[in-house]
């Protein structure tokens, strides 16, 4: 299987409300299930973030986006949003996209501070997150509501190498 990465583009926003439909993918980010294709596509029609996308086949099957702040003191920051088509996990692609986030974030975007929210109980993204270089910060207990119980959240983050404190 041979993944392109490229950044978004508004054409890609049926593929992607293709991954996000998806009550299995939905029940591991922030939003709720059944998103409809406007909302999706708000998600990443905004400039102030950068999506990449990774493309098999001609189809568009997994997204990472850095949210970008205009918080002066916090520029050097962004959050991480990851999400692959359940036909796609376990081939390599989600690691493919967060290494470009990782190397764009470090060489071009100016970027020292990756941080991200992950549910406890999502074994494997707390693994490739760890396998790209993300540190666990804490946990919040309790924190969100995922089919029809609490549950706790990761908080994880990956500071450039050689940045100083």
């Amino acid at each position: 299987m041979e993944i392109s990465i490229r950044h978004y583009e508004k054409t890609d926003n049926g593929d992607l409300f293709d991954i996000y439909r998806l009550p299995e993918v939905t029940e591991n980010t922030s939003q709720l299930p059944y998103l409809s294709s406007d909302t999706v596509a708000q998600l990443f029609d905004n400039p102030d973030n950068y999506t990449l996308v990774a493309e098999v086949d001609g189809r568009v099957v997994g997204h990472v986006t850095l949210f970008m702040t205009n918080k002066v003191r916090d520029r050097h920051a962004a959050f991480v949003a990851i999400a692959v088509h359940p036909s796609s996990q376990g081939k390599g692609v989600g690691r493919y996209l967060m290494e470009k986030a990782v190397e764009q974030a470090d060489n071009w975007l100016n970027l020292i501070r990756l941080e991200l929210e992950v549910h406890a109980d999502n074994e494997t993204a707390c693994a490739l997150y760890h396998k790209v270089g993300f540190e666990t910060e804490g946990i919040k207990r309790l924190s969100t509501f995922k089919a029809g119980k609490y549950i706790d959240m990761v908080l994880m983050s990956r500071i450039k190498p050689g940045a100083q404190a």
